[in-house]
């Protein structure tokens, strides 16, 4: 009785859902096949190139590896046809592989294994998927940056106000704007062509953490794997994820770049700026108010942010204290990774399409590009250079021209020579040739700056990369 009622207690305790008590516990927290069966395509690739490494050093015969290579491309149909069956209590993607492949083919499965281990194995897999997704992103940001340089050349001389702290600064193009915004995502592309180069080593052959005493081929599976070379350290093999955290890292940033953008785009498309209209393909209206569209194409590229942030965060906070090599902890790094990728290649497609199809109003933007005396630090510049007062005395006397303006109700522009002379008699009629926004943005021809024709020699350079 004392123990018919001990084990009843113990299941109670272990939860409604965990009827068998704690193996059934042991089964949901150690199976990961509902996630790591994403990599089904990896796994099976690295085992047709292992599985011919060995035959090709002849650890086993050409007859076994023909039947291991015919089973797993039947496999691989049967996976991406929806009829091979995944079971929990396999695991992980390997052993549901590997089950399947002995029933298919016999003895000659158990033989695949030879040389390696599931944890060179999940490396192996894992880079092998954080490789192709970050030659995916790579494409991806491209194809945007190669929408901004459109949007860029067709306004490079497009006048709108440039903001700091959200107040009006002084004028820019909108085509400078857009540029800001590719060399942005150009450095996104750069860290994930630099991703690419320092994880392209093959983990496969690392066995367990030590290597193998078989004589194996390491550079081989390299090579028909699509790597560079193999990695050189079997416990370092085993225990790095830093390809993950590199990845999250990018993505984070990415998806930084995408929100600040997303926020402009939100900003801009309000009735009181009124920059930009969005197409009705990235909007939404409102279920009680007919007037409404609403950029929630913008708005949910913004919030992606927060989630690819919290999985970087996550691998991190995984990985910060585990002892070299494996531990079980790491099989927490894909789910962050797979969310991550997919938020950031959604919010990539999103953002591309939203600046492929927006309409740029262009007579918003001059009207609000000369607000707010955007050409005041033009003003003062050219006391400095034709009225020859130092920098900080143009800076008073500029200030002195603001506040008449602002007490007139009209742009500096509009102040009379009169007026402009009793401020400082040093003023002449060639001041107005610097007080319109076109004029103001005619002049910055810097190296980077904001004129038209600076403008579409940066558009140039970058057309010329790849």
């Amino acid at each position: 009785m004392a123990d018919g009622t001990d084990q009843k207690s113990s299941n109670q305790m272990w939860g409604g859902r965990f009827a068998s008590g704690p193996s059934a516990i042991m089964e949901e927290i150690n199976a990961s096949i509902g996630f790591d069966k994403k990599l089904y395509a990896q796994d099976i690739r690295g085992s047709m190139a292992h599985a011919a490494m060995l035959a090709s050093k002849g650890i086993i015969s050409p007859e076994d590896k023909d039947k291991i290579t015919e089973g797993l491309n039947t496999i691989l149909s049967e996976i991406e046809s929806g009829s091979f069956e995944f079971s929990r209590k396999l695991e992980d993607i390997h052993m549901n592989i590997e089950a399947r492949l002995a029933t298919l083919i016999g003895p000659a499965a158990g033989r695949l294994h030879t040389a390696r281990s599931r944890n060179d194995q999940v490396a192996l897999d894992f880079r092998l998927w954080v490789k192709e997704e970050l030659q995916k992103a790579e494409g991806m940001l491209t194809a945007l940056i190669a929408a901004f340089l459109d949007r860029a050349e067709e306004n490079a001389d497009t006048v709108m106000p440039g903001f700091t702290h959200l107040q009006t600064a002084q004028p820019v193009t909108f085509g400078h704007h857009c540029m800001a915004y590719v060399e942005m995502f150009g450095r996104d592309r750069a860290r994930v062509r630099h991703a690419i180069e320092h994880m392209d080593e093959s983990p496969i052959g690392a066995a367990a953490l030590a290597g193998t005493g078989y004589p194996i081929d390491r550079h081989m599976t390299a090579k028909a794997l699509g790597f560079r070379e193999p990695t050189r350290n079997s416990i370092d093999t085993v225990s790095d994820r830093d390809f993950a955290l590199e990845f999250l890292s990018i993505a984070s940033i990415c998806a930084t770049h995408l929100s600040r953008l997303a926020e402009e785009i939100v900003i801009w498309s309000t009735p009181q700026f009124g920059f930009i209209r969005l197409s009705d393909a990235f909007s939404t209206g409102s279920s009680i108010m007919p007037q409404k569209k609403n950029p929630d194409a913008a708005e949910l590229v913004r919030a992606k942010t927060g989630r690819i942030n919290g999985s970087l965060i996550a691998l991190l906070t995984v990985m910060k204290g585990l002892p070299l090599a494996y531990s079980k902890d790491m099989q927490e790094d894909k789910e962050q990774v797979f969310d991550a990728a997919e938020s950031l290649e959604l919010a990539i497609a999103a953002m591309t399409g939203m600046i492929r199809d927006l309409e740029v109003r262009k007579d918003r933007m001059r009207a609000a590009a000369g607000s707010g005396y955007s050409t005041a630090t033009d003003l003062a510049d050219w006391l400095v250079r034709e009225a020859g007062l130092p920098f900080r005395d143009a800076h008073h006397v500029t200030g002195n021209a603001v506040a008449l303006a602002e007490k007139k109700g009209c742009d500096l522009a509009d102040l009379s020579l009169e007026e402009l002379q009793a401020i400082h008699p040093g003023i002449n009629k060639g001041v107005f040739d610097v007080l319109s926004v076109e004029a103001s943005v005619a002049s910055r021809t810097s190296f980077g700056g904001t004129a038209p024709s600076e403008v579409k020699k940066q558009i140039a350079w970058w057309r010329g990369r790849n």
